[in-house]
């Protein structure tokens, strides 16, 4: 008995310890790749009997997988659960760009080459399924909400996606919001300057992502619900202040109990935090939803439907009728969180990366002031005049995709992927984040290069040679609702700051040269009037907040050093990234 269970033992610890990979960064210096792996599944294997008409479908049991127990023990001992981007670079390194994970009963068909996530992507349905959401779909349920845009699925996911595209998806709809997007900039470059003057040493952010975030909140609130929340303000409203720690506390708690079985939620904390996180980000939207449908009812009450004027994204999803209240409240706090995390993650990276290349960082400034002159505030139209500019962001989300794994469940039919049959119903995992960072499509992949985005202009420099080799805001049917939104903000943004805005260049929200609006303690919004599309500021030359000649570059605070990125769901830095905003010679 003794000897059988110390072949247990043996056998349970060879499971557990067996996997370890050389690769730079992620292992220990000197690990081995275990001897007996399975063979590698190559994203073109060609299958004996592949001839026309003698052609021979691979069978899944040819697909390597990584043993069950070990790859629980990587995710919760060794902390995977939290990179398991880094853990999915292993994997392809030792099993190839296709491999199987279980989790209980539950498949997953892991995909990490730009031609496996074509193949699949370009099979789609009418109705793609992300994956069945139960977590989500759980909280919505227990609390008696719809289901929004996440978390939805067949007809009823298309009927509400053509609803939720209108004034959000086409570049043209984006661009109706630019305005609103530079008034929201201009506070946040105010106050930007506010913390910069507050500092020890005059030039220090300690936390750029702390204020990111802020600024994304009041960004999209602007547009989803045309109010101003106080983001910028000083103090921040609590409320606002409980809704941006919750989306944390809700992603982060969300990978714990995606991998711990049910009976421990009654035993450990992740379960009551994951749900409370969840709670208050709807009461957050829910308060807002609430005061624009009486802001829609007094308007009603005073001038009747004739004489309403719709304005902007609630109240065109209000006022049209295509969606009920129920529906609404169910969407738009996802929309809200969606919103958020896109332009605050990716802004950091983006100056995280223009820190560390100045000469990068030169050349965009040198492009922008050519587009941009002293003292005005970039126009929509203005951005295609700006390649580098685009490429910058381009390079970031290749770099850090948002969310860095995605999935798909083809439900419809069987699907053939590199001369495997798989049947309806399998779960692919779309791995973003090693795809983005494959040497073959892009070289010298973990390196910051935005030129190799300017193919045309640059044809020394290795460009995309794939179309699926970045596609941070997914594919088809099923992309990114708010990626036209997030991208325009975040092109103002760039533009703006990299013109030294943060030492308070054209003060907060001036598209005039200077001349404001009159503020209350330099902190009110001015006067406000409704417009057709959108609300249009009356700017009156009352007081005007200097307006500073000097430049100002972008460098890495001392004590930031190297930043990593772990997965929260989205991809985020692993410590707080501090910048210094220096004065330009």
């Amino acid at each position: 008995m003794d000897r059988v269970a110390a072949l247990r033992g043996a056998r349970l610890r060879w499971a557990l310890l067996g996997t370890r990979v050389a690769l730079p960064g992620l292992c220990p210096r000197g690990a081995r790749a275990k001897a007996a792996i399975p063979a590698a599944v190559s994203a073109t294997a060609e299958t004996p009997g592949n001839g026309p008409g003698d052609r021979r479908l691979r069978t899944l049991d040819e697909i390597p997988q990584p043993g069950g127990l070990r790859n629980l023990f990587q995710l919760l001992v060794q902390g995977y659960v939290l990179r398991l981007h880094e853990l999915q670079m292993l994997y392809k390194v030792k099993y190839g760009p296709m491999w199987v994970t279980r989790l209980g009963s539950q498949m997953y068909v892991n995909l990490a080459s730009a031609p496996l996530l074509e193949q699949v992507m370009r099979q789609e349905s009418k109705y793609p399924v992300r994956n069945d959401m139960k977590l989500w779909k759980e909280h919505r349920d227990q609390q008696g909400l719809a289901y929004g845009p996440f978390t939805t699925e067949g007809q009823h996911w298309y009927q509400l996606r053509q609803a939720l595209n209108q004034r959000m998806l086409k570049p043209t709809e984006a661009a109706l919001y630019t305005d609103a997007l530079n008034e929201v900039i201009g506070d946040f470059l105010a106050h930007l300057n506010q913390l910069l003057a507050e500092s020890a040493s005059g030039d220090h952010v300690p936390d750029m992502a702390h204020h990111f975030y802020y600024l994304a909140l009041e960004a999209i609130c602007y547009i989803l619900f045309e109010k101003r929340i106080g983001c910028l303000e000083h103090p921040i409203p609590q409320d606002t202040v409980a809704f941006v720690r919750s989306v944390g506390l809700m992603f982060q708690n969300s990978l714990y109990v995606t991998f711990l079985p049910k009976w421990t939620r009654s035993l450990l904390p992740f379960w009551k935090r994951y749900l409370d996180g969840w709670n208050t980000i709807f009461s957050f939207g829910k308060k807002l939803i609430d005061q624009k449908l009486k802001e829609i009812e007094t308007q009603l009450q005073k001038s009747g439907p004739d004489e309403v004027q719709i304005s902007g994204y609630l109240h065109f999803l209000l006022t049209r009728g295509q969606l009920s209240v129920h529906e609404v409240m169910g969407s738009l706090p996802e929309l809200l969180l969606a919103g958020v995390d896109t332009t605050s993650n990716t802004m950091t990276w983006a100056l995280y990366h223009l820190s560390k290349n100045p000469e990068i960082q030169a050349a965009l400034h040198k492009e922008v002031v050519a587009v941009v002159p002293p003292g005005q505030v970039p126009k929509y139209k203005d951005l295609a005049h700006m390649p580098l500019l685009k490429a910058v962001l381009k390079e970031t989300l290749r770099l850090y995709p948002v969310v860095p794994t995605n999935s798909r469940v083809i439900t419809e039919k069987e699907i053939e992927v590199n001369g495997f049959l798989f049947p309806k119903n399998t779960q692919f995992v779309f791995c973003h984040y090693v795809v983005s960072r494959d040497p073959d499509i892009f070289p010298e992949p973990d390196s910051f290069q935005p030129y190799r985005w300017l193919r045309k202009s640059q044809p020394a420099t290795p460009g995309v040679q794939h179309p699926f080799g970045s596609v941070p805001f997914g594919y088809g049917v099923r992309a990114c609702l708010g990626r036209r939104i997030a991208e325009l903000e975040m092109q103002l943004l760039l533009s703006r700051v990299r013109r030294g805005e943060a030492g308070g260049l054209c003060g907060p929200g001036r598209a005039d040269g200077g001349h404001g609006e009159e503020r209350k303690g330099d902190t009110g919004r001015g006067r406000v009037e409704e417009s057709r599309g959108w609300r249009s500021q009356i700017l009156t030359p009352m007081r005007v907040t200097p307006q500073l000649i000097q430049q100002y570059e972008v460098a890495l605070a001392p004590e930031t050093g190297e930043v990593r990125s772990v997965a929260r769901i989205v991809l985020v830095p692993n410590k707080k990234v501090g910048l210094r905003f220096l004065q330009r010679q």
